[in-house]
């Protein structure tokens, strides 16, 4: 009887790999994963699948935060934040760092962009997150300059709200809707 059960758990598990004999074997992916996992949970499968594309724009925008502040981190331990100028290098070298690791993320993960202009695509992608580049600098040199408030805080409670949803409906109306 066990040697049956191990049986079965071996060819469901060439099964899970193969899907159809003519097609070439394929590897589960982490979301094939993610998604069986999720199928444990009714409830929860059923808002991810209602919510998914907010869902995953939030992981990867937390994934892309951490870089961008990262970089701010690094650029801030090296310059000081309370002189305008350096203030403003600090802010462009976490948007440069941002805008280049999010833009593969939202366009394979969250958008599921098939594109083939992806150079094009890209331009719009930084395009949009250029406008709200200038909000962050201008909330983080009003907030920070002007006003003399703590830069993380502004940074964190300020700027990164207003900044991840206006980048959210850039990217879901301008960037990776989908064109008729």
């Amino acid at each position: 009887m066990s040697e049956e059960i191990k049986n079965t758990e071996e060819t469901q598990g060439i099964a899970e790999v193969q899907q159809d004999a003519e097609e070439p074997l394929r590897r589960r992916t982490f979301e094939d994963k993610f998604r069986d996992w999720l199928k444990w949970w009714p409830w929860a499968h059923k808002i991810f699948c209602k919510y998914e594309e907010i869902l995953v724009y939030l992981v990867v925008g937390v994934l892309t935060t951490i870089v961008s502040w990262g970089a701010c981190f690094v650029a801030e331990s090296l310059l000081d934040s309370s002189d305008t100028f350096q203030n403003f290098i600090i802010n462009t070298i976490g948007w440069i760092a941002g805008v280049c690791f999010g833009y593969p993320l939202n366009r394979s993960w969250v958008f599921k962009s098939t594109n083939p202009h992806v150079f094009k695509e890209f331009g719009g992608f930084a395009g949009s997150r250029l406008s709200t580049w200038f909000l962050d600098i201008f909330i983080m040199w009003l907030t920070v300059n002007v006003f003399h408030w703590n830069y993380w805080i502004c940074k964190l409670c300020i700027s990164s709200v207003l900044v991840t949803i206006l980048n959210y409906v850039f990217s879901k109306v301008l960037i990776f809707g989908k064109k008729k």
